[in-house]
């Protein structure tokens, strides 16, 4: 994890200055960028192992950058808005960003999500992974461990990430049952968890969305009113 290079996207050069000095104590490699156009330049030579990136930026903001890296990308982001209104922190997660902070930051949450998001993006031995092949069915769906692919019922393939698959295979293995976000986190992330990891509620947003691509997947999760989670569809082995 050390030794990460992380791009700090920030156009007010005091929060970027403070930021770079921070991640450098703490052992990582950081780049400031004071615009889009600077990160562009910085991704066309260096790979990057995750974003720190401001919304309110000259010329190209933030969502546009991280939207535009979704489509082209996975390296991972860490967006911060300085905004009150929490419309620029769930856009931010709809088009793709792993996690935010709102400013002004306390220097240490800073750390800890950024370790947080580098453990659960590096982390190759996934908690959930089965040890052998399995193939579930649900409602027309077909899941299947092995290839780890997902199939509706029309037979169209549904892309899912790491941090997708592990939460959906959280879900078939403990069908009709309640599962609170602890349990997700922990099934998932296991001792790479921390107390500000918010990865299962971005995952979790994520991963509903595509399953309501199809019709029948729009009931498939549900949420228990201070209980947690349930996937309401009986889970058979195919």
């Amino acid at each position: 994890m050390e030794n990460s290079l992380i791009a700090v996207v920030e156009d007010d050069r005091e929060i970027r200055t403070m930021v770079v000095e921070l991640l450098a104590r703490e052992g990582f490699v950081p780049a400031g960028c004071k615009s889009a156009e600077e990160f562009d330049r910085l991704l066309e030579r260096q790979r990057i192992d995750l974003v720190v990136l401001d919304v309110m930026l000259p010329g190209e903001d933030g969502l546009s950058l991280c939207r535009r890296l979704r489509a082209r990308h996975d390296v991972p982001v860490l967006m911060v808005t300085a905004k009150a209104d929490d419309i620029d922190r769930i856009v931010g997660l709809e088009i793709g960003a792993d996690d935010y902070l709102p400013k002004p930051f306390n220097p240490r949450e800073l750390i800890a999500r950024v370790r947080a998001i580098l453990r659960r993006t590096r982390d190759a031995n996934r908690v959930t992974a089965p040890l052998s092949a399995e193939r579930f069915s649900f409602m027309g769906w077909l899941f299947d461990t092995g290839c780890r692919s997902l199939l509706d019922p029309d037979g169209q393939v549904i892309d899912l990430t790491g941090g997708e698959f592990d939460l959906l295979t959280s879900f078939v293995t403990h069908p009709q049952r309640v599962l609170n976000r602890d349990q997700l986190l922990d099934w998932t992330r296991g001792r790479n968890a921390v107390p500000y990891d918010r990865s299962v509620d971005v995952q979790l947003s994520r991963l509903r969305r595509k399953l309501m691509q199809h019709p029948s997947g729009e009931t498939l999760i549900k949420t228990v009113r201070g209980g947690g989670y349930i996937f309401v569809a009986r889970v058979d082995k195919a």
